[in-house]
Parts: structure tokens; sequence; C-alpha cells
């Protein structure tokens, strides 16, 4: 299933809604102010409450399947939040704001808040287990890309550049990525210690942060780009590198402009597709049905596109 927006999930708000509950509520619908469900959840029915509603009998709150999730108390129809969900997930290199609000007929600025908000449900959260565990080779590397709002040019017509830290466990095939203010030890290091296990093959350049660092884990391997060496064996950082490139297109061809402030979101959708491709078995419908769940226990709170206070996670 691709955004065809012929789908009834499209163009029916009630078809939309029942889409959404089959994937967020698995087993039913679950209170999501205290957590009742079953028996102790009605629906409400009738002339009287409007579609989607439900009373826990626990709590006493009403509630719906966008409450406490990044859609509540938006005003854009379910049926544009769906498509704007499959179009956004099914693009390899994203869709820009500005197309979604040309395919949907809604104002850029209602576009460009969905796709951030829908751009928050794809990060991952809490303490996730550590990769390479069972001696697994995990590849880490950094890259640079745009210019950093306010930056000046040095002497050699050089701005300060966005700096991102990825780690790619190549048997998972799962990527994390950072933003770091630098490429230096006491950002990096921290990061990686916290996200590979010990026991991982750590592979790397000969970025001189990752020295040091290596001699913490079980073997750490090189490869050295200066002399034009890339791949020895099984030892490359060609994998974080394939992502790179990725996202570097999607990143100047697709979306152009990027505040710091908003590049974790940006990377946590690079990475949603990345640990979500089609290489691991994960088709497009999958892939918009886990970020879907991906939804609830969230929220983005904004006033305005751009500028101090734009957008605010709660």
């Amino acid at each position: 299933m691709t955004a065809n927006l012929q789908n009834p999930i499209f163009t029916n708000e009630n078809k939309a809604r029942e889409w959404l509950e089959a994937r967020v509520w698995r087993t039913g619908p679950v209170c999501p102010h205290c957590g009742s469900t079953g028996d102790d959840v009605t629906k409400l029915e009738g002339k009287a409450h409007r579609a989607g509603v439900y009373q826990c009998n626990g709590c006493r709150e009403q509630f719906t399947v966008t409450v406490k999730s990044v859609f509540e108390r938006s005003k854009i129809p379910l049926t544009k939040w769906l498509a704007a969900l499959f179009l956004l997930t099914a693009s390899k290199k994203g869709i820009s704001a500005h197309q979604v609000h040309r395919s949907l007929g809604i104002s850029y600025k209602s576009a460009w808040f969905m796709m951030h908000r829908l751009r928050e449900a794809m990060r991952t959260g809490g303490l996730l287990p550590p990769m390479g565990a069972a001696g697994d080779p995990v590849e880490a590397d950094e890259t640079y890309f745009g210019n950093v709002k306010g930056s000046r040019r040095s002497r050699f017509s050089v701005r300060r550049k966005h700096a991102v830290l990825t780690l790619v466990d190549r048997r998972t095939g799962e990527a994390r990525s950072f933003h770091v203010a630098a490429a230096a030890s006491e950002e990096i290091a921290p990061i990686v210690r916290a996200n590979i296990s010990k026991e991982a093959r750590l592979m790397t350049d000969q970025g001189t942060w990752y020295k040091k660092l290596g001699a913490e884990f079980a073997s750490p391997e090189t490869v050295d780009h200066s002399k034009d060496e890339y791949v020895r064996g099984d030892v490359t950082t060609n994998t974080v590198e394939n992502y790179f490139s990725v996202f570097k297109r999607g990143m100047r061809g697709t979306y152009q402009h990027c505040a710091e402030k908003h590049l974790h979101r940006y990377l946590a959708e690079f990475d949603f597709r990345y640990n979500n491709r089609s290489a691991l078995g994960v088709n497009d419908f999958i892939r918009a049905e886990i970020l879907a769940k991906g939804i609830a226990g969230k929220r983005l709170t904004y006033r305005r596109p751009h500028g101090k206070g734009a957008l605010a996670a709660n």
C-alpha cells in the first residue's frame, strides 16, 4: 500500500480513524490518562457524541485515539494526516513541506507543522540496548553538512558546519544518529560508550578521537582514508558512509534549509527509514504502520513555524 490518495483512509474520516485505532490500539482501546483497558473503557455512541469518543470508567475522562499523541488538538482532518504520514514514510530521501502543501491542498505553515510532528513520532525514546553486544561489527563515523546560522567565514572562507555522528550495527542494520557540536573526543566518546557494547568490533576511520577510545572495546579496527584504504577484509566504514550519502542527498536536495535546533528531528526521520528499509523486509505499508504506532505518548506544541519558541516537545 502506497500513498494512493484514492484509498478510503485518505478520503473518509471514519475509515481513517478506524485504521489508526487498529494500529495504535492493537488489543482494544487504552485510556491515555490512566492506562485502563477492556471493560473499564466504554465507547460513547449516539447523536450526542462525535465518532471515536471513549469514556474511561476508571478516571472518568473522555478520549479519542489522538489524545496525548502528536495528532492531539490538530484541526487538520485525520485523512490528511494519514496521507502525509504515508508520503513521508514512502519517500526515501524525504518529502518537503512545500510538496505536502501542494499535494494535500493545505497551507505551507500547516504542512511544516505536520511534518515536524511526524518526525517527533519517528524518534525512539528510552534506554536502547547496546549495539554489537554479541561481538558484531559496529561502524562509527562523522560527517559535516550545511552552514550553522550566524557562523562567520574564517580566513580560509569556510563556515562552521553542522556535525553528525552515526553508528551502524552491521548485523542488525540499525543506525543511530546524533547531532554533535563538533567531531571531538569530548563530544563523541560519551555517545559511543553509551550506545556500543564493549564486546563489539568497533570500526572507524583514523580520527584522532578514536585512538584512545578504541582501546575500551574488544576489537577496535580502523581504515586509513588518507592512504586510500577503504576496505581491508571485512573492516570498513562504507556502510555508514552509504547512510550519509542518502542523508545528504535528502538534506540538500529535498529540505535544503535546516535550522540547527530542528536537526535532531531530521536525523530521527532518516534513522527511522533506514532502520525500516525494504532491505530488512519492511515495505511502505509496514513502515507506515510502525510510524502510526509511534504517535502515542508524544506531543509537540507550537506557535509559529520559525523563530524562537517555534516547537517544543512535551
